[in-house]
């Protein structure tokens, strides 16, 4: 499964990248992230990160160790990727989140890729509703990103 999602902030690069870069403060802005705790392991940077989300009176819940494997900033663009990576060296459904950060005069663009595997997501109707926590989690995102140049 696949999920993308594209938005333009009023800001400048600089302001949107340490938003971005550690997952620490995406619950935020992004409601599907239940809760969230720093997972590094001294090689590498990682979060124990729990996601959350309810149909009618229905919650889902999925919990996942995910670390930043890519995390490269240079002038004017910036990209992280995220990847599932759980401890005890057991198999697990793939997860991975690339976000990508371009400068666009004053204003920059942010997209996010969420690819992942397994049963949480399927069937149609969770679909729909990660959609819908990605659209509330880009307004959220714009929210919190342009108070804080105020």
């Amino acid at each position: 499964m696949r999920a993308s999602s594209s938005v333009t902030v009023p800001v400048a690069i600089e302001q949107v990248v340490p938003h971005l870069a550690d997952l620490s403060g995406y619950p935020q802005w992004m409601p599907m992230i239940h809760s969230i705790e720093r997972d590094d392991d001294g090689a590498e940077v990682g979060w124990s990160v729990e996601l959350r989300a309810k149909v009618g009176p229905f919650a889902r819940s999925k919990k996942l160790r995910m670390v930043r494997t890519v995390n490269r900033v240079s002038d004017g663009t910036a990209s992280f990727v995220f990847e599932r990576k759980e401890r005890g060296g057991r198999s697990h459904s793939p997860w991975r989140m690339s976000v990508n950060v371009a400068s666009n005069g004053p204003s920059t663009d942010v997209t996010i890729d969420l690819e992942y595997g397994g049963a949480l997501w399927t069937a149609g109707v969770l679909d729909r509703v990660l959609a819908g926590n990605i659209e509330a989690g880009k307004e959220g995102f714009v929210r919190l990103v342009t108070s804080h140049t105020r």
